[in-house]
Order: C-alpha cells, then sequence, then structure tokens
C-alpha cells in the first residue's frame, strides 16, 4: 500500500524538488530514511554507493540525508562540492565508539598490523587506518591484504562475521551498532515460528547469534537483491525498520517482516530540516585538509580492490 502524505509533507517536498533545480542541488537518501525523505531523493541506497553516485553528478550541492560520517563520505569523494546534513547533530553511535587518539594507541600495541576501518567510521578516524571497507566487501577487503594480523574498526560484530571467513588473525574494535544488537534470538525464533516459510536475512553488523540463524547475511543493498531474486514471498529482516519501506518500493507484491528497531539518528532527518538546510545552504560539511587527503587515501584503496 503506498504511502500516504499529509498536505504539509506533499507541499515540502514540492518545494524541496523545485529547490533542487533551482540550486543544482541533489538529495542522497540512505535506505533507512523515512517515506517522505525517498519522495526527495535523487539517489537511495548504502551510505558509500550513494556518495560514490554523487561523485559521478554535476551537481553543485549535496544534500545527504542519513549521517555525519556519511556526508563526511560524500564530501571526501566529492571535495568541489558543497555538502550539507539537514540535521547536524544526527551522528552515529558506531562511528562515536573509536577516535583518532584511542586508534593509535591500538596500533602503537600492534605495530605489524594493517588497519581496516568500517565506512562507519569518521573522518579523523579513516586517516589512521590503511583501507576501508563496507558490509558488502569486508571480506573481500581483508582477505585481499598481504598482512595476517589485522586491527578492524570499530564494529565487532562485522568483524566477527568476516572472520568466520579468513584465516588471517583479525583485532576486533568493541564497537557495536545498538539497532542491530537489539535485534534478539528470541525474536527471530518467535518470527520464524510465525513465518515457517520466511527466509531470515540478517545485516552483517548482527551479533554472532543472530547470524547463525540467518539464511542470508547482507547489506541493505543485498536484502533488495535477495528479496527479488528469491521465490519466496515474504522474509524476515534483521536491520534497522526503515529498511520495510525500502523493501516494499522496489519488490511490492512480497511481504517483509522487521526485526529491528529505528535508529533514533536517521529518523533526525526530516522534510522540514531537508528544506532549510537546502534553503539556507546551511550544515556544511568542513575536513581539515590533511585528514581529508589521508582519510580518502583508505578510500580509494578499498575501491582499487572493489
Amino acid at each position: 500500500m503506498p504511502t500516504q502524505f499529509t498536505p504539509l509533507q506533499k507541499k515540502l517536498i514540492t518545494k524541496i524538488n523545485a529547490l533542487k533545480k533551482e540550486k543544482e542541488a541533489i538529495i542522497l537518501a540512505h535506505n533507512y530514511q523515512r517515506p517522505e525523505i525517498y519522495e526527495v531523493a535523487d539517489f537511495i541506497g548504502d551510505s558509500l554507493e550513494l556518495s560514490r553516485q554523487a561523485a559521478e553528478t554535476k551537481a553543485k550541492i549535496i544534500v545527504f540525508c542519513g549521517v555525519h560520517f556519511m556526508a563526511e563520505s560524500a564530501k571526501l569523494l566529492s571535495p568541489e562540492k558543497k555538502v550539507l546534513l539537514p540535521n547536524i547533530h544526527a551522528g552515529c553511535f558506531l562511528a562515536d565508539m573509536i577516535n583518532a587518539e584511542r586508534l593509535r594507541k591500538e596500533k602503537k600495541k600492534h605495530p605489524k598490523a594493517t588497519v581496516v576501518c568500517y565506512v562507519n567510521t569518521t573522518a579523523e578516524v579513516k586517516a589512521e587506518c590503511d583501507i576501508a571497507c563496507t558490509s558488502a566487501n569486508a571480506i573481500k577487503i581483508v582477505e585481499s591484504l598481504p598482512q595476517d594480523e589485522i586491527i578492524f574498526v570499530p564494529d565487532q560484530n562485522l568483524g566477527a562475521y568476516v572472520q568466520r571467513f579468513t584465516k588471517k588473525k583479525l583485532i576486533l574494535w568493541p564497537g557495536f551498532c545498538y539497532v542491530h544488537t537489539r535485534i534478539t534470538s528470541e525474536k527471530v525464533k518467535l518470527a520464524k515460528e510465525k513465518h515457517p516459510n520466511a527466509p531470515f536475512i540478517a545485516h552483517p553488523e548482527c551479533p554472532p547469534a543472530i547470524i547463525d540463524l540467518a539464511d542470508f547475511v547482507t547489506s541493505t543493498s543485498g536484502m533488495i537483491k535477495v528479496a527479488r531474486e528469491n521465490p519466496a514471498q515474504e522474509f524476515l529482516i534483521g536491520t534497522e525498520a526503515g529498511m520495510g519501506e525500502r523493501l516494499r518500493q522496489e519488490v511490492p507484491k512480497k511481504h517483509f517482516y522487521l526485526l529491528g528497531p529505528e535508529c533514533i539518528n536517521m529518523k533526525q532527518i526530516t522534510l522540514e530540516n531537508t528544506y532549510e538546510c537546502l534553503l539556507e545552504e546551511k550544515n556544511e560539511i568542513t575536513i581539515d585538509t590533511e585528514i581529508a587527503r589521508r582519510a580518502k587515501k583508505s578510500l580509494d584503496e578499498m575501491l582499487k580492490v572493489s
């Protein structure tokens, strides 16, 4: 069933779309965003996927409807563009679980180790890393490295998932996504009992006990692919609740049951602050030149492998 929008939402959608043309701007929306944000988005998807798409456009302004580290990644890949974040306080608890100083201390403990950072990190942390990874390519990135000892930051659950597929020693940072850790084994088992024909698709940020129950483990973009290609008519989804709307839009004839809660940071993005942000061109993302150079190198190294 199509999402119903209020008169105010419809008015704001019209205003934002007009403003985009006037200012030669594009809007990127992460998969976890509200359905009304999809209506003004030029691209919807995973965070790094969005930044790469934006870099290929001729837009002068990028409005990133996501969280802070995502807007930073867009700035790293499009330094000549103005990048705006509708709510400058929309952060990420996972990204905040590590900083550059703490990572430098960890590196001193393991001087021979390569450092792999999940894209869910700040530019300052990326600047301290050798190569970045996404949830979709983390295994490939780790396996591509010549070193046998790897510091993996900041998500211990993603790192534990990667460890299942490599003989390399991963030193895991004790960070986690609070949304995915709130998906419990009990909740999954009850859902499986209620929907016995529904495959369970889990995000690799889920804890190991949840991964063990999954039929598929993949990124948010991968979830769409599985839902399209798998013959099942209903699916259990182990990720943030907003992904349900995205799946229903992309695969409208199938049913999806979301087992994860909402991300309160993602939901800080609204039509109102998106409009104000673009109208006033405020909440611009800036990154120190040297940090940006070093952080972009970690992304570039990843893109070479990918």
